[in-house]
């Protein structure tokens, strides 16, 4: 198997309601205003009566309790689940009472046994934004690892959100390097192009100057999504450390979220290759998945095609 895994109206509110042991309405941050137009109270009521509908008490662990009038849990069920007041919660239901902290949010999601994006559906419906992933995914799909082991003809990969290649195919070996060969840590196709002129010197000379700007416009709106992943910070620390270029563009602070492109490839054994590619994105993962084609007939569907001869002769560059 040629693929590879390396790897978010009040004013200060501080009145706990009955049994929740903490704030049910968060506090109003200094400067910020909240209005009734930031709770979409209808649709959380309906939300909310829908959800409790579908569980049954036996799937929590409560007794069924005799004969009920309409299916799943009483109000007072979930109630007991989340930690919280009866009377708030039917308040909620009715589309009336004060705002669910966080805290809260949580707790109904977990007795209502909600999945991560009916969760973060419930905290858009509050006005609260889910918050971030403390990291990015870096674990890829089976089925993205089957799709690159059978394309024996197309340079493929998978990169994360700051762009770590986390899969590759043999074609993809063959076009940009062999990424086995690096440490985990260096398998960032960002960090290869600041720091290694092998890898900067894939691209022309007009090629260079828009990736490496693209490419950090990129970073930056993964950091802002994940800022406390770690290794993302580290990558940002270490390229700012070691490339006056990257320096010079991060201060930019531009920001641009990746997108499919044509580029020219300058391979040191097939020659210049103008290739389409084709970037797909996994929104649950935040993964990218690219696609290196071009156009049949063209002189670099010919080079592809060598290329392909030359990668299972394990002559391709390695840089």
């Amino acid at each position: 198997m040629c693929t590879t895994l390396a790897g978010q109206r009040r004013g200060r509110e501080s009145t706990a309601e009955g049994g929740t042991g903490g704030p049910m309405v968060g506090a109003r941050r200094q400067g910020q205003t909240w209005g009734v137009e930031h709770v979409d109270r209808a649709e959380l009521a309906a939300f909310l009566r829908r959800w409790r509908a579908r569980i049954q008490p036996a799937d929590v662990g409560l007794p069924a309790g005799g004969r009920r009038r309409t299916p799943g849990l009483r109000r007072q069920e979930v109630a007991q689940l989340a930690g919280m007041s009866v009377e708030y919660y039917i308040r909620l239901e009715q589309g009336r009472g004060p705002r669910p902290s966080r805290q809260m949010i949580g707790a109904i999601s977990r007795a209502l046994r909600l999945s991560e994006d009916e969760t973060a559906h419930l905290h858009h419906l509050v006005g609260e934004p889910p918050l971030p992933p403390s990291a990015m995914p870096r674990d890829v799909r089976p089925g993205i690892l089957h799709l690159l082991d059978r394309l024996d003809d197309t340079p493929a990969m998978v990169c994360s959100a700051a762009r770590d290649v986390l899969a590759w195919n043999a074609m993809a070996a063959a076009l940009l390097g062999d990424f086995s060969a690096l440490p985990p840590g260096e398998r960032n196709l960002i960090w290869r192009f600041f720091t290694d002129p092998d890898a900067r010197a894939l691209h022309d000379p007009a090629g260079q100057a828009d990736f490496a700007r693209r490419a950090v416009a990129d970073l930056r709106s993964a950091a802002a999504r994940y800022p406390a992943d770690s290794d993302l910070r580290r990558l940002v620390d270490r390229l700012l450390a070691g490339s006056a270029e990257f320096r010079d563009l991060w201060a930019r602070q531009d920001v641009e979220v990746r997108r499919s492109t044509s580029k020219r490839i300058v391979h040191p054994v097939v020659g210049p290759l103008d290739l389409d590619c084709e970037a797909l994105h996994d929104p649950h993962r935040d993964q990218w998945t690219i696609f290196y084609t071009a156009a049949p007939g063209t002189p670099s569907h010919s080079a592809l095609r060598l290329l392909k001869v030359v990668g299972s002769q394990d002559l391709a560059v390695r840089d």
